[in-house]
C-alpha cells in the first residue's frame, strides 16, 4: 500500500474513519459504503486489501468488519507522542462528579470532532448522542460549535462557504443560524447545544487551546433538559471554562 495513490489513500482514510465510528459493534460493508460515501464495490475491495493488511478483521459468522490488530499497534506508537487523554482524563472526571452529568474531552480533527473520553455521573438519566469514537462536523454538538465558534473569522466563513450542514443536520444547523450560535457562543465563553441533535438532550463545552493558541479540543457537558435551565447554564459553563483553562495550561506544559 506503500504507493497508493493520493485519491486511493483518501478512500481508505474514510472507510477507517467510518468504521471507527461503529466502535465495538462492527460494521457490514453496506453500512460502511453508505458512512463513507463510497460505492459498495469499492469499499468492498478495499475492505479485502485493508483486512490482508491487518488494519481490519472480519467476523466470519456476521460478516462484520472490525478494526484490526495492526492499527492497534500503531496506535501504541503514535500515543506515545500523540495521546493528550492521560491529561484531560483527571478534568473530565472533575466535571462528571461535580455535575452528575456525562462529562466528554473530544478532539479536533480536520473539520470534525472526535469523542476520545467520556465519564458518566451519578444522575440515572442520561444522553447518549456523545461516546468515544463518536465523530461530528465542526458546527455540531457543542464541542464542534466551540471550536469553530473560536476559530478566526476567515477560517468560519471558508468552512461555512463549502459545508451545507442542513443535509444531515436540519435547518436548524444553517449558516445563519450557525452564525447566530457562533455569536452567543464567543460572548458567554462556551457553546451550549440545546437538543439540535436529539431533542430533549442538551449539551456545554468550552475550548481547550493548543500553544499556538488555537482551539484543538473541547470539555463537554451532556444531560437532559430539564437539568440545563438557565440559571444552572451559567454554573455548568464556569465549571468547564475553569477545567478548560486548567486543561490548556496544563498540555501547553506538557
Amino acid at each position: 500500500m506503500t504507493s497508493t495513490p493520493v485519491h486511493l489513500t483518501g478512500r481508505i482514510a474514510a472507510v477507517l474513519r467510518a468504521l471507527s465510528g461503529f466502535q465495538d459493534r462492527g460494521a457490514s460493508t453496506s453500512q460502511l459504503a453508505r458512512a463513507s460515501g463510497l460505492a459498495r464495490p469499492t469499499t468492498h475491495r478495499l475492505l479485502v486489501a485493508l483486512a490482508d493488511e491487518g488494519y481490519v478483521d472480519r467476523d466470519q459468522a456476521t460478516g462484520r468488519w472490525f478494526l484490526g490488530p495492526e492499527l492497534y499497534l500503531l496506535g501504541e506508537v503514535a500515543a506515545q507522542r500523540y495521546d493528550v487523554t492521560r491529561h484531560a482524563r483527571a478534568s473530565v472526571h472533575r466535571l462528571a462528579a461535580a455535575t452528575g452529568e456525562s462529562a466528554f474531552f473530544s478532539a479536533r480533527r480536520g473539520d470534525e470532532t472526535v469523542c476520545l473520553l467520556r465519564e458518566d455521573g451519578d444522575f440515572p438519566i442520561r444522553s447518549f448522542v456523545l461516546y468515544e469514537g463518536a465523530r461530528f462536523p465542526l458546527g455540531v454538538v457543542s464541542a464542534g460549535l466551540v471550536i469553530l465558534a473560536l476559530l478566526p473569522d476567515r477560517e468560519i466563513d471558508d468552512y461555512l462557504a463549502r459545508t451545507d450542514l442542513t443535509v444531515h443536520w436540519g435547518p436548524q444547523h444553517g449558516a445563519d443560524a450557525l452564525r447566530e450560535r457562533i455569536a452567543l457562543t464567543r460572548q458567554h465563553g462556551y457553546a451550549v447545544n440545546p437538543g439540535l441533535v436529539v431533542e430533549g438532550s442538551w449539551g456545554m463545552a468550552a475550548a481547550v487551546f493548543s500553544s499556538g493558541g488555537t482551539p484543538a479540543w473541547a470539555l463537554t457537558l451532556t444531560g437532559v433538559e430539564s437539568r440545563f435551565r438557565e440559571h444552572r447554564r451559567r454554573e455548568l459553563g464556569a465549571l468547564l471554562l475553569k477545567e478548560a483553562h486548567a486543561l490548556t495550561g496544563t498540555l501547553r506544559r506538557r
